[in-house]
Parts: structure tokens; C-alpha cells; sequence
């Protein structure tokens, strides 16, 4: 019995220790050739229209969603398709405790954006254009390269989950949902979404 529950330990640990991510997260452009680019379709089939492409040494590409082996990213108002075949993952995006460099989160109805910028949280509205609160912790959920996470402010808490979110402005789609709880003078919830994108 002890030596059957050891053998099932040693095969679900190496398991659980190769996830390489959960969406979304940032990938690298690789093996395209340095003198090729790395076509971005509209849809994610390889005869579908080219509408873009990325360098070959593109990084930290913002991959919100997979489907049968294609990758979606954001270009301009847009959101299309790359091959998942020429990207790999990034082992460096989610770490516990902290932020992707390029974390932000936005509102519509009413507008409203926050960024990490050092140590603050800038918060902007179209009433309060620079609204910096000091950044007391972030949580994650401590399960390997989850994105979830809960930041926590002076007055205010933003809680981000996976889940494809639109901005309702523009025909992107992001990679994560975001609930904004702001406690100064009345509080208030806003909802909206989050990109990671550099």
C-alpha cells in the first residue's frame, strides 16, 4: 500500500510541476526565422485573412485565450489569432505577491482606470485624473502561475480573475475581469477588465 501511494506522490508531482500556465499570460515569438514575421489571422484557422504579424523576436505577447491551437492577441482595436505553434510561454509573468510590469485594469460606465506605477496604484477618472494611493499587498491564490489576484490599496480593493472580459468599446477581449471596490466617502463598486500587456 505505502510503496502504491509513493508511486502515485512521484507521478502526480512532476505533473503539477510542469503546468506551464494558465491564460492569460505573455509569450515569446520563437523558432521564426529572423528574416520572417509570424502572421496574426482573423480567425483562428490557418486559411483565414492575414491582418497583422509580429517580428520574430517579439516578446511578451499578451495571449488571452487558446483554441485549438491558436493563440488570441490583442493588436490595435482588435482581437485576432497567432499560431500557439511559434510562441512560448514566459516562466516570469506571474509571481506571487507581485504584478506583470504592464498591469492595468479600466472601466466604462463610468470610465475609471487603474495602473501600477512603483509602489502606488494611479487610479483616473474623468473627475480625478491622478489619484496615486499607496499599494499595501497583493495576493495571489499560491496555486503555481495563477493570475488571480487581489490588490489592496489605501481605501480601495481590485480583485482580478481570469475570464475573457470586453471593454465594451472596441472589439478586444482581455484576459481578465476586474471588481474595483473603492471605501473613500461613499463607497462604490465598479467592474470592468485587465491586461497584462507590456
Amino acid at each position: 500500500m505505502l510503496r502504491a501511494m509513493i508511486a502515485v506522490l512521484l507521478l502526480a508531482g512532476p505533473a503539477a510541476a510542469t503546468q506551464e500556465y494558465i491564460l492569460p499570460t505573455l509569450f515569446d515569438v520563437t523558432d521564426v526565422a529572423s528574416d520572417d514575421v509570424l502572421n496574426i489571422r482573423s480567425e483562428p484557422h490557418a486559411g483565414s485573412p492575414v491582418i497583422g504579424s509580429l517580428a520574430a523576436d517579439a516578446a511578451r505577447i499578451e495571449v488571452v485565450e487558446e483554441r485549438d491551437g491558436w493563440a488570441r492577441v490583442n493588436t490595435g482595436e482588435g482581437s485576432s489569432w497567432a499560431s500557439m505553434r511559434f510562441l512560448s510561454p514566459r516562466s516570469d509573468t506571474w509571481q506571487e505577491g507581485a504584478l506583470p510590469q504592464g498591469f492595468s485594469c479600466f472601466g466604462t460606465e463610468p470610465f475609471w482606470d487603474l495602473q501600477a506605477e512603483g509602489d502606488s496604484l494611479v487610479l483616473r477618472s474623468p473627475d480625478n485624473p491622478d489619484d496615486a494611493r499607496p499599494r499595501q499587498a497583493v495576493l495571489g491564490s499560491g496555486i503555481f502561475r495563477d493570475p488571480m489576484r487581489a490588490v489592496l490599496g489605501r481605501d480601495l480593493t481590485l480583485v482580478a480573475v481570469p475570464q475573457l472580459c470586453s471593454d465594451g468599446m472596441s472589439d478586444r477581449l482581455f484576459g481578465l475581469r476586474a471588481t474595483l471596490v473603492l471605501q473613500d466617502g461613499t463607497p462604490r463598486l465598479l467592474s470592468g477588465c485587465c491586461s497584462i500587456a507590456p
